[in-house]
């Protein structure tokens, strides 16, 4: 490390314990008052206000989506977007930390921000709703959001300081069951019972479990299953989730998930209608370079990083489809006891908890001090797109 990417360095760390309470302020405001994808107006407001204070030049409902954003700093050079979450999930609220990754992210850009002229680079800070299932990032990329982006960085909340997560791609279904309805007492023998349908083909889905990859989920829920239990159902429907580690995994799965669905409307007598709903989530492809500077950022600040986890963190995002467009990366910082789960209530109080709040600072620093590589040492972006090239991402959105 040369003397003046150290002294930025110390710049930008510096910043962020100015910025301490501001950032834990923003965390616990977010999680107080936990919005689903799309509707993080609450979210927006806040962020963007304390941007504009900071004095960035910043867009409100960028890219044609309400509740996103882009606020930019610096005149010149390489471009690194630092990336904030913000939705929740139903119930559960803030389970899935977001309001950390919102917090830390703003942190990251406003702290980067300080530098970004003298470093001869650029940052933006993405306000990117919806990562729950609404696929805000993908909107943003058919948008044009990335288009002129060298990097993006992003951290996510989990039990243990990981290198990345065990991504899977992921493509939700919607199947509809259609039968007659009757009387369940008068004349049961008129009636085809699309709940039946909808129940035989959970169960062939659950017997599919024992014969797909060890690394391949299938998972759903009823959304409509009769309206009283003296009428047959006409009407059945439910959701599915289907993930692999591969697009071309996650292709051959959905076969086998729609046959084993379908059978049990065959079973049944029911007539069945589907619905792969968009967007897919595609794995993500952290960028090897970028994660390099990311773990040895982190040990500075007291986090020792593991590159292949004791118990990896399993899960999809849109993130995903971010790196396979620019050269990204998705590490974990450890916000909860280990074992911790995340999507659960005993998460979402650990998303608040004093380890909560040092981890949006310590990735708040981390973030900004692995920004400042991707400025003051040119072989870190060049190596970065050189590792990209090399993973042959798919330019899914060109």
């Amino acid at each position: 490390m040369n003397e003046n990417s150290f002294a930025m360095k110390k710049e930008v760390v510096a910043r962020v314990d100015e910025l301490s309470e501001t950032l834990i302020d923003v965390s616990h405001a977010l999680h107080a008052q936990p919005e689903l994808g799309y509707e993080e107006y609450f979210a927006h407001e806040l962020l963007t206000n304390v941007i504009n204070e900071e004095g960035l030049a910043i867009t409100r409902s960028a890219f044609g989506l309400d509740t996103a954003f882009s606020a930019i700093a610096g005149n010149e050079g390489p471009l690194v977007a630092v990336l904030c979450e913000y939705d929740a999930l139903p119930e559960i609220g803030h389970a899935c930390g977001h309001n950390i990754i919102a917090a830390a992210g703003l942190g990251a850009g406003l702290a980067a921000a300080l530098v970004a002229n003298k470093a001869k680079g650029r940052v933006v800070i993405l306000g990117t709703p919806a990562e729950e299932g609404g696929g805000g990032k993908i909107k943003m990329i058919e948008a044009g959001a990335f288009d002129e982006i060298d990097a993006a960085v992003m951290i996510h909340p989990a039990d243990a300081d990981m290198a990345s997560l065990y991504s899977l791609a992921v493509q939700q279904l919607k199947v509809t069951y259609i039968g007659q309805a009757a009387h369940a007492a008068a004349a049961p023998e008129k009636g085809v019972n699309a709940l039946d349908a909808a129940v035989l083909g959970y169960v062939n889905v659950a017997a599919l479990r024992q014969h797909i990859s060890p690394d391949e989920r299938l998972h759903g829920i009823f959304i409509d299953a009769g309206e009283k239990a003296n009428v047959v159902p006409e009407k059945a429907s439910a959701v599915w989730y289907a993930r692999s580690p591969s697009l071309e995994g996650l292709e051959r799965l959905k076969i086998r998930l729609l046959r084993a669905l379908n059978a049990g409307a065959e079973a049944a007598g029911c007539e069945f209608e589907y619905e792969w709903v968009e967007p897919l989530y595609e794995d993500v492809v952290d960028n090897e370079v970028l994660l390099k500077s990311y773990i040895a950022n982190a040990a500075t600040v007291g986090r020792e990083v593991e590159e292949s986890p004791r118990d990896p963190l399993i899960a999809s995002t849109d993130l995903g489809n971010v790196s396979r467009v620019v050269p990204s990366i998705h590490p974990m910082i450890k916000v909860a006891p280990f074992g911790t789960p995340i999507h659960t209530r005993e998460f979402a109080r650990a998303a608040i908890s004093p380890e909560g709040d040092d981890a949006v600072l310590d990735a708040a620093k981390t973030l900004a001090m692995t920004i400042v590589d991707c400025w003051t040492d040119p072989t870190v972006l060049d190596t970065a797109r050189i590792a990209f090239q090399k993973n042959e991402v798919r330019e899914t959105y060109a």
